[in-house]
């Protein structure tokens, strides 16, 4: 049984993140993975750079708050995936021994005029750090199933 369905998403309501602290070993390893430039893969590159010391890739953060998404409602939700993202900014840079933290919150939701099975919830995620400032922002939207629609696919 899904914890949160369609009807558990009004606008207005909040799902705050667990808090995750990023080591260098991590921000190095997803660099060297994805995407290996100077300022992700090496402390004094970082330094030297516009972003003042080991930066996470900015599509590191971007994993890191779908992992917080994930951990905050989309676990044993209705969810059945997303068209897309609206919008993903990164707002300052997220340094080796950051705290990240934050929530997302339900702006808008709708029944779906083509699947009256499914419901449309858009959404925006705030991602910051351990001073309080904002390190990301994204607009999304998930599809989720109305509470007692079984779907015979698995969730998304």
């Amino acid at each position: 049984m899904a914890n949160y369905s369609f009807e558990d998403f009004p606008p207005g309501r909040r799902f705050d993140f667990a808090k995750r602290t990023l080591t260098a070993d991590e921000i190095i390893a997803f660099a060297r993975e994805f995407d290996p430039q100077p300022m992700h893969m090496d402390e004094e590159a970082g330094r030297a750079s516009i972003l003042g010391g080991l930066a996470a890739s900015g599509w590191h953060t971007s994993a890191i708050m779908m992992r917080m998404l994930f951990d905050a409602y989309l676990d044993g939700s209705t969810s059945e995936g997303s068209p897309g993202v609206d919008s993903m900014e990164w707002k300052r840079p997220v340094l080796a021994g950051d705290t990240l933290g934050g929530h997302c919150e339900v702006l808008e939701a709708r029944i779906s005029r083509s699947r009256p099975e499914l419901g449309i919830v858009r959404m925006r995620a705030e991602l910051t750090n351990q001073r309080g400032e904002i390190v990301a922002v994204c607009d999304y939207i998930n599809m989720l199933r109305l509470a007692g629609k079984d779907a015979d696919h698995a969730h998304g």
